[in-house]
């Protein structure tokens, strides 16, 4: 007797097993996403600590004076004294610059030396006639403008008289020490007397022709040589005590020109011949 085949009904469930093969592969996806998203937070937040110690780091003592600091977080008022060295060299140059209408100002030197002195070199004809000690009105406003930058400027200052080498023979000035010296100590006064500098910062010295920038054999050399230089020192260098080249009697009976930088029609007396 034959065999009666089943009739093959059509599967209506097949699609059961696509749609648990596709849970099973969204399973797979979805965990390597977390294990991978979990490796990038732990990287970020690594890179992320990293930036913040380099940006916000945490020192013990202020390594500068200048307050400010990097990145969103509010500046700190600091009290301590500021660090004036490099606006106040900025403003001498402003200075000299702003000046150089000035008859000889634009001749005028800034130099800062390795030992942190800062010094000015001005020539003579910028400050004085030929063989006298008596400011020049010229002169005067650059040492007033000069004046109000050291006021603020917590340095000791030192003013250098210096001469060529031809000797200088007359009532006045027996020879270019005693030339020197007095222009020194004029410089000083118009600083100390007119323009406020304190006066325990200041100090005057006559250099007469020992310290040349140059040789004396042209007339342009020895130009370069008279000169004053107003000597900056560093913080933490100090002044000998002493009050002036001339000593504390000499300058008290200096010649006065107060009245006559002030603008009176006056005539200055001749400056004392030193013994």
């Amino acid at each position: 007797m034959a065999k009666h085949k089943h009739e093959e009904h059509e599967n209506h469930e097949r699609w059961l097993v696509s749609y648990a093969d596709f849970i099973t592969l969204l399973f797979a996806f979805f965990v390597v996403m977390y294990s991978v998203s979990s490796v990038n937070e732990g990287k970020y937040r690594t890179v992320s600590e990293s930036i913040k110690a380099a940006l916000n780091p945490v020192v013990s003592a202020p390594t500068s004076k200048l307050a400010f600091t990097i990145g969103t977080a509010k500046p700190t008022t600091m009290h301590a004294p500021v660090d004036a060295k490099e606006p106040v060299i900025r403003r001498l140059r402003a200075i000299m610059k702003s000046l150089k209408e000035t008859t000889g100002l634009e001749l005028i030197e800034m130099i800062e030396h390795a030992s942190g002195d800062l010094i000015i070199t001005v020539p003579d004809h910028v400050m004085f006639n030929s063989g006298e000690a008596s400011l020049r009105h010229e002169a005067l406003p650059f040492l007033k403008a000069l004046s109000d930058v050291l006021i603020e400027l917590d340095r000791q200052v030192r003013i250098e008289g210096h001469t060529d080498n031809v000797p200088i023979r007359t009532a006045q000035y027996p020879s270019n020490w005693e030339l020197s010296a007095v222009r020194a100590v004029m410089v000083v006064r118009v600083m100390a007397e007119l323009n406020g500098v304190p006066a325990n910062r200041l100090s005057a010295v006559g250099r007469a022709d020992s310290v040349p920038r140059t040789d004396n054999l042209t007339p342009e050399s020895r130009a370069k040589n008279r000169r004053v230089e107003i000597v900056l020192l560093a913080e933490k260098t100090a002044l000998p005590q002493a009050h002036d080249a001339l000593g504390r009697e000499d300058a008290a009976n200096a010649p006065s020109f107060l009245d006559d930088a002030a603008g009176a029609d006056v005539d200055t007396p001749a400056p004392p011949v030193v013994q």
